[in-house]
């Protein structure tokens, strides 16, 4: 695959920089200390709004990984150009170790960057990202390890890499082929970086609640520690296995009630939470190997007929009068 300044070889690329960004607009970096954990994301944020993108708050549905949300997972179908950036809580009750490991979290964040049309610098930017969280490519062994990604739930795949920092992957680089088992028409890449991964690099730091979250003395486990324990007891010991299985029949009907009637966000919602159920019956340990892949392929039917409908509204005249006005909500 074309790329700008970098050597690709035997699955690896070796950072080769030709050019060195200014970084307009990036306040410097403190000279005494490494970055916080809010601060990374505040020069992530700067630095991709300069490149263009809109900043997004995250998705409000639980998703196992930013490229689930809507933002990015409906977006990169169709011909409309997006460029967007955004942080995004994921949650993967399987990975939750009741707070007792030092690098491993049912929660945790992804910064997701999403690029449509891909731009010919994409890895140069890349690049450039890290050198406004302090992390000199010059001064670093940046390595593009390939790693195809596929997330068969959503029936989602692309060419990509992994980028390794000094041995350590920090984000995963991925050309977009196929999304809800359609085939993308413009090329687009999404990066996603690993928040809590990058801050424990950047920062030094071996566990991940000692992590500097703001600058002024509170921890990462300050805020998140007795939640990992708390959901760790829910996603492997108390949660309601009968309630999931009802909930989780009731979004996939609901789902594909919806893709029906062609309002795909909606019926991709219903699809989120029933993926988050699926795990969440994993993680409690009551699906079966068959009935695991059985599980998968239902989500991802509601996955192509979310994205079949998002397709569908594109092009489709809305049906609304403009003499009507929607219904006011007197909730909170």
């Amino acid at each position: 695959m074309p790329c700008t300044g970098f050597l690709f070889l035997a699955g690896q690329a070796r950072c080769q920089p030709r050019h060195r960004s200014t970084l307009a607009g990036v306040p410097p970096l403190s000279a005494t200390r490494p970055p916080s954990f809010q601060e990374l994301i505040l020069r992530l944020n700067h630095f991709w709004s300069d490149q263009g993108c809109a900043l997004l708050q995250g998705y409000d549905s639980e998703v196992g990984a930013g490229t689930l949300s809507p933002f990015t997972a409906l977006r990169a179908l169709g011909p409309t150009p997006w460029k967007v950036a955004y942080v995004q809580p994921c949650r993967r009750p399987s990975d939750g170790r009741y707070g007792e490991n030092p690098n491993r979290l049912q929660h945790y964040y992804q910064y997701q960057v999403l690029l449509k049309p891909t731009p010919e610098d994409s890895q140069k930017l890349l690049l450039d990202s890290y050198r406004a969280i302090g992390i000199d490519p010059d001064k670093h062994d940046i390595r593009f390890v390939e790693d195809d990604w596929e997330n068969p739930t959503i029936g989602a795949w692309g060419l990509g890499w992994e980028v390794w920092c000094d041995g350590m992957e920090v984000t995963q680089f991925t050309y977009f082929q196929q999304v809800g088992g359609i085939p993308t028409v413009v090329p687009s890449v999404e990066l996603t970086y690993g928040l809590e991964r990058l801050a424990m690099y950047v920062q030094g730091v071996e566990n991940v609640y000692d992590l500097d979250y703001n600058g002024r003395g509170l921890k990462y486990g300050d805020v998140f520690l007795r939640a990992e324990r708390d959901y760790s007891r829910h996603n492997f010991e108390l949660a309601d296995t009968a309630m999931l299985l009802r909930n989780f029949n009731a979004a996939e009907a609901e789902s594909q009630r919806l893709a029906a009637a062609g309002v795909a966000q909606p019926a991709y919602d219903q699809c989120l939470k029933a993926s988050h159920l699926f795990n969440l019956l994993d993680a409690r340990g009551v699906i079966s190997v068959a009935e695991r892949a059985s599980y998968i392929g239902r989500v991802r039917n509601l996955a192509r007929a979310s994205s079949e409908a998002w397709l569908a509204g594109d092009s489709a005249p809305s049906t609304a009068s403009p003499n009507t006005q929607p219904p006011t909500s007197a909730g909170a």
